[in-house]
């Protein structure tokens, strides 16, 4: 039986590939493989400029990774800004500075508009 994600021989009764861990389900115990695959849902896009207007206010409390979706990036730059007095801000709003030139891609893959 193939595995339907890397075309890969998996042995009869495997529940999942062992190349890729695919789940694969066998009907009547015949060896029909079929696979069960289900679409990422339709996540609709987030604004680029939001992102870019929190990040510029509100980047030092990581608003803008919340945001987008990237809610352990937004939780560091919280905690270093807040458990440091603030003296920990300066370096998160260097990473804000960054983020705001390279992150075009929400959490979920989605590109910003």
């Amino acid at each position: 039986m193939k595995c339907y994600q890397c075309n890969n021989e998996v042995p009869a009764g495997y529940p999942q590939c062992p190349f890729c861990g695919a789940p694969q389900q066998q009907m009547g115990g015949q060896g029909i493989n079929v696979n069960v695959y289900q679409a990422a849902p339709n996540y609709p896009p987030k604004s680029r400029m939001t992102y870019i207007l929190l990040a510029l206010f509100l980047g030092g409390l990581g608003i803008h990774n919340f945001y987008a979706g990237y809610s352990g990036k937004g939780i560091a730059q919280l905690l270093i800004s807040c458990l440091t007095c603030g003296f920990g801000a300066i370096a998160v709003f260097i990473w804000v500075i960054i983020e705001m030139c390279t992150v075009d891609k929400d959490a979920n893959g989605v590109p910003m508009t």
